[in-house]
């Protein structure tokens, strides 16, 4: 029962890109749109096959995950720590608010010109493009999951003998975790707009370079491709990995119960 439920919610999710491939593939021959402005489905299929058979596109990919992957943990690593001492010191909030109000506006991709004076065209523009992005979010949202945490349950934790180290590791960090993991989800949501938008001026492989160039080639099948790569990849990682992940945590240390 379980699994034909899963399978009528996955074909009800494909339904709409089904239905887009299927427009696609009949109104760009009736209308015979220039290719130079919009490609037919065949080139796209065809432009992906060359790709993977060079291995360009899967260069590409990988590229542009990685920086991903590495932008988010360095974010994570700074974010996590600093929202709970913003959660638990009031001093630090208040000292410290007013500055992410100001650079939350900031986070992404007004940080490229400056990046690339910074860090160069290439892996450390990019990368701290994408920190920023996931820092600010997670931050936020750390701090909102630590102050929603009752003061009567820090008391009791502390009156039982809660050490520093058993209240950050039993009480704050698994009261926050619903918010960071939202957090990481929102924040990465952002992070790979970002990415995008950085790949295409501070690089020379990664997905967004790989439009950019194909571009002035007019190489629409290519740009096509890519966007409907970058859309497939955010899908996957987003209904495979980050809200299930966001469903267990929750569901494990929130106040919503298994079904």
């Amino acid at each position: 029962m379980m699994m034909m439920h899963r399978f009528s919610s996955a074909l009800w999710f494909c339904a709409p890109f089904a239905v887009l491939l299927v427009l696609w593939a009949v109104l760009v021959p009736y209308f015979n749109v220039n290719p130079r402005l919009f490609p037919h489905l065949s080139s796209v299929f065809y432009a992906g096959i060359d790709g993977i058979r060079d291995g360009t596109l899967i260069q590409h990919i990988a590229a542009s995950l990685w920086r991903v992957a590495v932008g988010t943990v360095l974010a994570l690593l700074v974010a996590v720590p600093l929202g709970i001492a913003m959660g638990v010191s009031p001093f630090v909030s208040a000292f410290l608010t007013p500055l992410f109000r100001f650079f939350s506006v900031l986070a992404g991709i007004a940080w490229i010109p400056i990046a690339t004076l910074w860090f160069g065209y290439g892996f450390g523009a990019i990368t701290f493009i994408i920190f920023n992005a996931v820092f600010f979010i997670v931050t936020y949202n750390t701090l909102l999951g630590v102050s929603t945490i009752p003061l009567p349950v820090r008391n009791a934790a502390a009156s039982l003998g809660a050490g520093k180290w058993a209240m950050l590791t039993e009480v704050l960090l698994p009261g926050a975790l619903p918010n960071i993991v939202t957090g990481i989800r929102t924040g990465l949501g952002f992070a790979w707009r970002g990415l995008i938008a950085a790949e295409m001026i501070a690089t020379n492989v990664g997905l967004g370079y790989m439009l950019f160039v194909a571009r002035d080639f007019y190489k629409t099948e290519v740009i096509v491709l890519g966007m409907i790569v970058i859309g497939v990849l955010w899908l996957l990682l987003d209904r495979l990995l980050l809200a299930p992940l966001e469903r267990a945590t929750i569901e494990r240390w929130g106040m919503v119960q298994r079904t």
